[in-house]
């Protein structure tokens, strides 16, 4: 792929997120979460996206007045041991990026944020459905939706090379109120409002 804008050769697409967003889940973490002053972020770290959005979110975390620290996600005993290490000390929470471990690992992982009542943002609404407490991420219908119209010019004769490669542009938020009830958090009313998804 030569560029995003020019991809070049036969390719073309759409990406499940951009950078940039990851900040938003820091500030959504501390918009449910107003005490905490430390976040951990599980990552991939062999993963070009693992260190682009742990970037962004350094990049936020000094305007919210918020310290971050890495957790690689590599297997089930170093997120273990990384989660209850971070959790020995207040007023800390957990943002969780997009990767396929993360997702191999999910079970494991809300119920160690659960556990050491840590206040957790995830990528997508399948984390707040198993029991996590915030979401945000891009919309898969929207994605689809958007794909079907590249395939629909391709299939006219357009070049996929000549197409851009599209960052998403509908996010959605979802919060599961049991997991804030359980973590002794009031969700205010504005974030509710914001939210696409509420479980109860």
């Amino acid at each position: 792929m030569d560029s995003l804008g020019r991809p070049g050769r036969n390719a073309t697409g759409f990406t499940n997120f951009e950078y940039g967003m990851s900040g938003k889940w820091l500030e959504l973490l501390k918009d449910i979460a107003p005490n905490i002053k430390r976040v951990a972020v599980l990552r991939d770290a062999s993963l070009a996206a693992g260190t682009g959005q742990f970037g962004a979110i350094q990049a936020v975390a000094p305007s919210l007045g918020i310290e971050v620290s890495p957790i690689n996600v590599t297997d089930a005993a170093e997120i273990e041991r990384g989660i209850t290490s971070f959790a020995g000390s207040p007023n800390g929470g957990l943002i969780v990026t997009q990767s396929a471990l993360a997702l191999t690992h999910q079970q494991l992982i809300i119920a160690l944020a659960a556990h050491h009542h840590l206040p957790a943002i995830y990528i997508n609404r399948i984390w707040t459905a198993a029991g996590g407490l915030l979401a945000y991420g891009a919309a898969p219908a929207d994605q689809f939706r958007r794909a079907a119209g590249y395939v629909d010019r391709i299939l006219k004769g357009e070049k996929p090379a000549d197409l851009p490669v599209q960052a998403p542009t509908k996010y959605e938020l979802a919060i599961n109120l049991r997991t804030a009830k359980a973590l002794g958090l009031m969700v205010p009313d504005t974030l509710l409002a914001r939210a696409d998804e509420v479980i109860e």
